[in-house]
């Protein structure tokens, strides 16, 4: 009762924004003409590093944007007896942070108090996706910072062993469709999981399988290499997608093969509209691609903030 309690009222947050908070794809132009060449030019010396950054910086704001709202409520360090949500246990894999950080300083010594946390994060999701050989979108402006963050709250995030029905549910109480599911779904096309995200599908998976029967054997097996059991290797885990750095429609072909890490990844087969689109973005990388824009913009429309940050890791 107490979650459904806190998702309402973080939806009411959500919904509180009034027309003037709108946002707008000109918002900077004036005070702060440079911000999206600073945060591209950031995430592009980052990314030339460590070739994890992109798929880094496209989880933190997914996970930032279905708590709250896309107001950095993921960026904010635990104090006190409070313990934020990047402390929270689904987010404990999260990294990159310094990268958005790092471009925060930047912008507030060309422009400062003037660029939210929230904005300098939704660009530099776009330009994650970008620079992994994705679609590009202008990316509307104007978030406010949130004060709020919980790792509790984290619980609400969708899980990888979720079902079609808790992922429609999770969606749907953010205001996204199956259709929005499902292309959102695609960006785990980038990235890498951890042995814990899926071990529960290639070990005792139920009284009557040891493997989940969905997945394909030979698949398992090469999971269960990786993952071996009583498995102490911290960062033991597998890509997401052979491709993993790319962002392309490999995702939902491999999940018409048996072969998706994640059960709440195979579970899009189990309902007819989700696995149609399955099967138009296996076929179609320009449908995927297009649809997926149209999702990123709507998802990291929701916005619930009060304050434009000096700083990412803490509230003014």
């Amino acid at each position: 009762m107490a979650l459904i309690v806190a998702l309402l009222s973080s939806l009411i947050v959500l919904s509180a924004s009034s027309p003037a908070d709108a946002l707008s794809l000109n918002h900077y132009e004036k005070t702060c003409p440079d911000v999206e060449s600073i945060v591209s030019k950031a995430v592009q010396s980052e990314t030339r590093k460590d070739e994890t950054i992109p798929a880094a910086l496209l989880r933190l704001h997914f996970h930032d944007c279905f708590i709250r709202g896309c107001d950095a409520s993921v960026l904010l360090y635990s104090k006190g007896n409070n313990k934020a949500e990047k402390d929270g246990p689904a987010n404990l894999s999260l990294h990159g942070f310094y990268v958005i950080e790092g471009a925060k300083k930047e912008i507030e010594a060309s422009c400062p108090g003037v660029v939210s946390c929230a904005d300098i994060l939704a660009l530099a999701a776009r330009d994650a996706v970008v620079l992994s050989g994705g679609p590009t979108w202008d990316v509307p402006k104007g978030r406010k910072d949130g004060r709020t963050s919980k790792a509790s709250e984290t619980l609400q995030l969708p899980a990888p062993t979720f079902t079609i029905s808790q992922l429609q549910q999770s969606f749907s109480q953010r205001g996204l469709s199956m259709d929005d599911l499902v292309a959102l779904s695609g960006g785990h096309t980038i990235g890498f999981s951890h042995c814990s995200s899926f071990v529960n599908r290639i070990r005792n998976f139920n009284a009557t399988h040891d493997i989940d029967p969905k997945m394909h054997p030979s698949f398992a097996a090469s999971l269960r290499s990786v993952c071996p059991i009583n498995n102490k290797a911290k960062n033991a885990g597998a890509t997401m997608d052979p491709s993993s750095t790319t962002f392309d429609n490999t995702y939902y072909k491999l999940i018409l093969q048996r072969k998706a890490l994640f059960s709440s990844d195979q579970a899009l087969l189990t309902n007819p509209k989700t696995k149609n689109l399955v099967h138009k973005f296996a076929t179609s990388k320009q449908a995927f691609e297009k649809a997926f824009v149209n999702s990123m913009i709507k998802m990291s429309s929701l916005n619930g903030g009060q304050e434009i940050r000096k700083d990412c890791r803490v509230v003014n």
